[in-house]
């Protein structure tokens, strides 16, 4: 498998890929068989929208079930008590220091597949994730943004 095959992900993100898998092959594909058996029973499927609906929606579920697999096929899982806590990788948790604006913001750098901004995870392929990667306690990173260049001081290194 090479490097760019390897999907990277935290063991936790490994657990909520294969949950999401369970529930879409499972619970979700036995709801979407009922929401077609109800749609085709009112008849006439041509201008059935119900029954387009539903067709569409188990395209998208079906989609995501191969790529759910082939992720989880080629998942490398991160072993969160084994991070070397001296530069940033994968699985770290980072404390940041904005210098212009004088804020702390902690992330978790994951793999692009359990990104969530929301959730204070960030892809170690995002403009701030890619210059993260490495870095020491004590570095300025520079982030090119829409708005101009972003500086932080990367103040801590730390696991979750």
């Amino acid at each position: 498998m090479s490097k760019e095959e390897e999907v990277i992900v935290t063991a936790e993100g490994y657990a909520k890929l294969e949950e999401e898998l369970k529930n879409l092959k499972g619970p979700k594909r036995k709801e979407l068989a009922e929401r077609l058996k109800l749609a085709i029973s009112y008849g006439d499927l041509k201008e059935n929208s119900e029954y387009h609906s539903a067709k569409d929606d188990q395209a998208f579920m079906e989609t995501r079930i191969i790529v759910l697999e082939k992720m989880l096929t080629k998942a490398k899982v991160i072993d969160a008590d084994n991070l070397n806590l001296d530069k940033v990788s994968v699985g770290s948790v980072v404390v940041l220091n904005d210098i212009e604006f004088s804020e702390k913001i902690e992330y978790r750098i994951v793999g692009p597949a359990e990104a969530d901004v929301a959730d204070h995870k960030i892809s170690y392929e995002s403009p701030l994730g890619k210059e993260l990667m490495g870095k020491e306690v004590g570095s300025v990173i520079h982030v090119s943004a829409p708005m101009g260049i972003i500086k932080y001081e990367l103040l801590e290194i730390k696991a979750d």
